[in-house]
């Protein structure tokens, strides 16, 4: 009875996410673009940028590339609180710049706030499009983002991937987990009529979205807080696969780990603030995609749900051998561990990796230990931190 019990308990959050992660995984095919915009729109790019100095050029470049009349969009870099050549930098490779001094409040939620109210102060823009530092964009970025608007659509998400992919195990990894998150989960969402939700980085709002919804997001997850802020006023951000934002990922062990505790802690900070008052509104407002954020925060990072599969096979293992009939457990464990592998596979193919990320899947085990000392360990942010830069590429 206590090992079912412990069974039971392991099965109640891992049993539903598998069975959820199948649904989009299976909802994954290709999407289809909507028709070209009329290219009227003007957008303020917004960047912003803490001390980032080594990579500010090469993202406004990327920018400035991008495919759209030049009179009709302009790139705004919020230097915010730096303390090395940003702004400069910025301004010599054709942004905008807007420097901002607040050292009591600090990251990005905050810098984001700062460039909506100027852009509404300025009255250019007919939509805002949000890129991070580390940043480079398709060109085809603003005509995705028109595309919707113009379809209707008040908010939009482009495809957020990682630049360095091939340049470690680590960022191999990256690039699946990331693949999974945004690419798999996004088309099923899409095909569902659901909000893909904001993801950081290459996402787009219009500015009857900014006064239906002002923007408010300051905790260590600030864009997701945003999307969640979206989907209780009923806006659903629409995903745009064929253009993206890919940015650095770091590979050194030291900043990955201030990288990963930020993202980790802000998550789970979400969860417990968000998830159920999610659940309320889906109920009382038969919202589906109030649900569907509420089931978003909920489904945990791939590798615990993996390590609950584990433990729940284990648990299943140790069943059957007291009780030779008793092979429940062993099959469920069975059929949450198909699934999983069914969405990471399909990640896999989807992130363009080849077969040197599909050998990174053997180092899965000790990146798994790394998290869960990592959580334990590290001191728990409170506040934003910023990610290191190594170089620019």
């Amino acid at each position: 009875m206590t090992l079912d019990l412990i069974a039971l308990l392991i099965a109640v959050p891992v049993v539903p996410a598998c069975a959820y992660l199948l649904l989009l995984t299976a909802l994954s095919g290709v999407l289809r673009s909507p028709p070209r915009s009329s290219r009227r729109l003007r957008f303020d790019v917004i960047v912003p940028a803490h001390d980032e100095a080594l990579v500010i050029e090469r993202t406004v470049q990327s920018l400035k590339r991008m495919d759209w009349p030049e009179e009709l969009f302009r790139v705004l870099v919020i230097a915010d609180n730096c303390n090395d050549a940003t702004a400069t930098i910025a301004r010599s490779a054709g942004a905008t710049v807007l420097e901002r001094r607040d050292p009591d409040r600090r990251g990005k939620g905050f810098a984001l706030a700062f460039a909506f109210e100027n852009s509404e102060r300025r009255g250019f823009a007919d939509a805002l499009f949000v890129v991070d530092a580390d940043t480079s964009v398709s060109a085809n970025a603003l005509e995705a983002c028109a595309a919707r608007i113009e379809q209707g659509m008040l908010a939009v998400q482009v495809h957020d991937g990682v630049l360095n992919a091939a340049e470690s195990w680590r960022t191999r990894l990256m690039s699946i987990a990331m693949t999974a998150f945004h690419t798999v989960r996004s088309r099923g969402r899409a095909r569902l009529g659901l909000s893909c939700g904001i993801r950081g980085n290459g996402w787009c709002v219009s500015r009857q979205v900014l006064a239906r919804v002002p923007y408010g997001a300051f905790s260590l997850a600030e864009d997701i807080e945003y999307g969640i802020a979206l989907g209780r006023a009923g806006i659903a951000v629409a995903y745009a696969e064929e253009a993206s934002s890919l940015a650095e990922m770091v590979s050194a062990e030291a900043s990955a780990r201030k990288q990963r505790a930020r993202w980790e802690v802000g998550r789970l900070q979400l969860m417990r603030s968000e998830a159920i008052p999610l659940l309320l509104a889906a109920v009382r407002g038969r919202s589906a995609v109030c649900l569907d954020l509420a089931l978003d925060l909920l489904v945990l990072p791939l590798s615990y749900i993996l390590a609950g599969v584990l433990l729940l096979a284990g648990i299943g293992g140790v069943a059957s051998l007291i009780d030779r009939s008793s092979n429940a457990v062993i099959w469920t464990s069975a059929g949450c561990f198909a699934a999983l592998l069914l969405h990471v596979l399909r990640a896999w193919h989807l992130s363009g990796v080849g077969l040197r990320g599909l050998l990174d899947f053997a180092r899965v085990p000790g990146f798994m230990l790394w998290k869960m000392i990592l959580l334990a360990r590290v001191p728990r942010p409170r506040s934003w931190v910023r990610t290191d830069r190594t170089s620019a590429r």
